[in-house]
C-alpha cells in the first residue's frame, strides 16, 4: 500500500464522511494531503491525528479567492500539487416543487461551480508538477435519477459531463480527469437522522450488495484513480454503489433477493 508515494493531494470536504475516507486512504498509500473544509474543528483534528502527512485549510469551494489560497498553501507546505479530489458537496431531500431558490443555488454552487473553479485553480499547479490527476465526485444519482433529489441529480449529472469534457482538454496536458459515482454510502450527509448502520443496511436489500457502503470504499476508488495504476483512465466513470445502478430485480422471478428479517 504505497501507490501514492510522493503524491501531494488536495481533498475538499475532507473533514468527515467520504472525504475523510479518501484522506485516510491517501495517507495510508503514502500521499501528503491538504484537507479542506468549512468544518474547521473536524478538519484540524483529522490533520493533527495524521501528523506530518496532512494539513488543514479552511475552504469555501464556491470562493475563487479561497481556491487560490488553498493551492498556494499546498505548494508552500508540501512543495507541489499532483492530485485534486473535488469531493465537497451538499444534499437536500425535498420534492422538486418545495425547493427554495436558496437551496437550488447552494446545491449548484457547491456541487458544480466548486468543481469547475477548483479544476481551474488546480490546473497550473498540477502542470508545474509535471502532470497528475483530478478526481471529481459525482454520484450514482449522476447516472440515474432519484426522487427527492432533483437538483442534486442535476448537479451530479453536470459533474459527470464536465469530467468528460475536461478529460478531453487536459489529457494532452498530462492531467487525467475521472469521476467516481458513490451510491448508498453510510455518511452523515446521506444519513442526516443518524440511523444505526445495521438498520440503514436494511434499506439496501433490493440492491446486489445488500448493505450500504462506507467511506473507505470510496477512498480505495479515489486512490486508484490518483495512482499510476489508472494511467490509462481518462473520462472514466467509476461506480462504487453496490450495484445500485446495475439494473433492477423482478421480485417474482428467480434470482431476486429476499426481504430482510424484521
Amino acid at each position: 500500500m504505497n501507490r501514492l508515494h510522493n503524491n501531494v493531494a488536495i481533498v475538499t470536504g475532507g473533514a468527515r464522511g467520504i472525504g475523510e475516507g479518501i484522506v485516510r486512504r491517501f495517507v495510508a498509500e503514502g500521499a501528503k494531503v491538504m484537507i479542506t473544509d468549512v468544518l474547521d474543528d473536524l478538519g484540524q483534528a483529522l490533520a493533527d491525528e495524521l501528523g506530518e502527512a496532512a494539513a488543514f485549510h479552511h475552504h469555501d469551494v464556491t470562493d475563487r479567492a479561497q481556491w487560490a489560497k488553498v493551492v498556494a498553501a499546498t505548494e508552500a507546505k508540501f512543495g507541489k500539487l499532483d492530485t485534486l479530489v473535488n469531493n465537497a458537496g451538499v444534499i437536500v431531500f425535498k420534492r422538486v416543487d418545495d425547493l427554495t431558490d436558496a437551496e437550488i443555488d447552494r446545491l449548484l454552487d457547491i456541487n458544480l461551480k466548486g468543481v469547475i473553479i477548483g479544476t481551474q485553480a488546480a490546473i497550473p499547479a498540477i502542470e508545474r508538477a509535471g502532470g497528475g490527476a483530478i478526481v471529481n465526485m459525482s454520484s450514482a444519482d449522476g447516472i440515474a435519477g432519484a426522487n427527492s433529489l432533483s437538483v442534486y441529480c442535476a448537479s451530479k449529472f453536470a459533474v459527470r459531463g464536465f469530467t468528460k469534457a475536461c478529460a478531453l482538454e487536459l489529457g494532452p496536458r498530462k492531467i487525467r480527469v475521472n469521476s467516481i459515482h458513490p451510491g448508498g454510502i453510510y455518511t452523515p450527509l446521506a444519513n442526516p437522522t443518524n440511523v444505526p448502520k445495521e438498520l440503514y443496511d436494511k434499506g439496501y436489500w433490493i440492491y446486489p450488495a445488500q448493505y450500504a457502503g462506507e467511506p473507505k470504499d470510496i477512498g480505495a476508488a479515489a486512490a486508484y484513480l490518483a495512482s499510476d495504476d489508472a494511467r490509462y483512465c481518462m473520462g472514466t466513470e467509476l461506480s462504487v454503489d453496490g450495484g445500485l445502478n446495475a439494473g433492477h430485480y423482478y421480485m417474482a422471478m428467480p434470482g431476486a433477493p429476499k426481504p430482510p428479517q424484521a
